[in-house]
């Protein structure tokens, strides 16, 4: 197992130098592995592709199904206008709030959403910050203010996440992929107001916390935040316990990159994810607030069959423990990870679309040109809820929103999608979205991996790579969306945010899902 020090105290003064350096310089101490159990449990995990994607939804007589494969959106869709009408099967638009666009991620707490940042360019109009949404009225969401503390303004990337136990809300300054030192607290019992919790560390310029970040998310109980700084591996826990005084009670090196995560429901496992896979920490010294903890590492599964592994969801199923664990890049599409053994997770099932599968990434390829870095892979997901779920709603990057039925998680089956209407030519509007921040470039430069492998195994034609798009290398149109966002259950409807459109409260038929007396919706930290 390894073992990583903690560091407890910063001098404001060296703050940022500290966070890196002292990280850095972490007494690591090893373990011999077993190497013959290695080879023979992990290796094959490592290599193997999922071959077959979920079954199609039914689509019902009020949609305005798909022109293409599962996910695809066409190039002459694309070119010809038709995707600026959307995708829908199975669910529709009840209301939305555009505004400026929505930064990476939203979230949501009872009648309330709250809209994500992203810097530079929400700071460019008069809706600065992370909006505020009274969703009261589904069909008529409205805007009840800004939060503009250094964190918000400074882009909240992945970092802006619900408490629902503690009615907290917490983001951290995330300017480009990386942060350091702003963490903003809001209590949420009054969701359309807000209240700034802590007025000095965090908030104040003079007053930066000793962390970096890129994601965050909560420990069940609420007492805890963890900021993840995406490379080096560093992360770091703080405590809210008093949540007007939030300070790091431990961090460390994880390994040469953090991403998102998941947390256990009894708050004593971090599943964190890495560049394909995820480790599991044992976090319990943190959750008890020993005085000198110690996390260590436990146990780990790693693929090349999707990358940038974004973050897991952890449910039961007949009282057995598993995740569900999503790549954003690399057409990994979503695993179903057994991990009843801590020490030895294993891949035991997998979510993709059709135009995620290998014989297709040349067609994926030609149709994403001019869309930008993403393009056909999941982002955010959300089970609707820890024990037994029936439902997953994910982000599906340009694939829009994509619901599935899950009571039998092996033979999981699409019953709806929403891909939202792209917002064509209209990228000087949408200052807040990082679609159109990110379109200069048009390559979809994120599926390159997974176009590699493709053509190692003879899947991969050029010729149908090539398209009416080919050459559209840089300034994308916003031909379609990206949906990054976990899609929140609120009872038959899915509250969420797509870049380019914005929060939009969505309406699931009545005839494919039928939430449960004990709906919860869980994103996994």
């Amino acid at each position: 197992m390894w073992r990583f020090s903690e560091v407890r105290r910063f001098k404001p003064a060296i703050l940022l130098t500290a966070a890196f350096m002292c990280g850095a310089m972490l007494p690591v101490t090893g373990a011999q592995a077993d190497l013959q159990s290695d080879i023979q449990n992990q290796v094959q995990q490592f290599f193997d592709v999922g071959r077959t994607s979920v079954p199609r939804a039914d689509c019902g007589p009020d949609s305005l199904p798909e022109t293409g494969m599962q996910g695809d959106v066409p190039a002459d869709d694309r070119n010809s206008g038709r995707s600026t009408l959307g995708y829908r099967c199975n669910m529709s638009l009840v209301g939305g709030y555009v505004g400026r666009g929505a930064g990476i991620t939203s979230a949501t707490y009872d009648h309330c959403s709250y809209t994500g940042s992203m810097f530079p360019g929400n700071i460019l109009g008069p809706a600065q910050g992370v909006q505020v949404l009274d969703v009261s009225d589904p069909a008529n969401p409205v805007l009840t203010g800004n939060l503009t503390e250094p964190a918000m303004l400074a882009g909240t990337w992945e970092s802006l996440k619900v408490n629902p136990v503690r009615k907290l809300l917490v983001g951290t300054g995330v300017p480009v992929g990386e942060g350091a030192g702003y963490l903003s607290v809001y209590d949420i019992s009054d969701c359309a107001h807000p209240r700034l919790l802590n007025a000095g560390a965090g908030t104040n310029l003079l007053m930066p916390l000793p962390i970096t970040t890129h994601e965050g998310g909560f420990s069940p109980d609420g007492n805890t935040y963890w900021a993840s700084g995406i490379a080096p591996g560093f992360v770091s826990a703080v405590d809210l316990t008093d949540a007007a005084n939030p300070h790091v009670i431990w961090q460390g090196l994880t390994g040469i990159e953090a991403h998102g995560f998941g947390i256990s429901p009894d708050g004593n496992r971090m599943y964190l994810s890495a560049l394909g896979g995820f480790t599991t920490l044992d976090i319990s010294a943190v959750q008890r607030r020993d005085p000198n903890p110690q996390v260590n590492h436990i146990g780990r599964v790693f693929w090349t069959d999707g990358i940038a592994t974004q973050h897991s969801i952890p449910v039961t199923y007949d009282g057995k423990p598993f995740l569900f664990t999503v790549d954003e890049a690399g057409a990994g599409g979503v695993k179903l990870i057994d991990i009843s053994d801590d020490t030895n997770p294993k891949v035991v099932s997998k979510i993709k679309l059709q135009i995620e599968l290998q014989e297709n990434l040349d067609s994926g390829m030609a149709s994403s040109m001019g869309g930008s870095v993403f393009s056909y892979d999941a982002h955010y997901c959300a089970a609707d809820r820890p024990d037994n779920p029936t439902a997953l709603a994910c982000g599906w990057e340009e694939s829009g929103i994509r619901v599935f039925d899950v009571r039998d998680p092996f033979h999981a089956k699409e019953i709806a999608y929403y891909n939202p209407p792209a917002r064509k030519g209209r990228n000087l509007e949408l200052w807040n979205s990082p679609h159109a921040l990110a379109s200069i470039i048009g390559v979809p430069l994120l599926q390159f991996p997974a176009a590699a492998r493709a053509i190692l195994e003879g899947k991969f034609d050029p010729t149908q790579a090539l398209s009416s798009r080919t050459g559209e290398i840089a300034f994308g149109d916003l031909s379609t969306d990206w949906c990054f966002a976990p899609p929140e259950w609120h009872g038959s409807q899915l509250w969420t945010s797509c870049n380019d459109n914005g929060f939009m409260v969505l309406q699931l038929g009545n005839d494919v899902y039928t939430p449960p007396d004990d709906q919860h919706s869980v994103v996994g930290s």
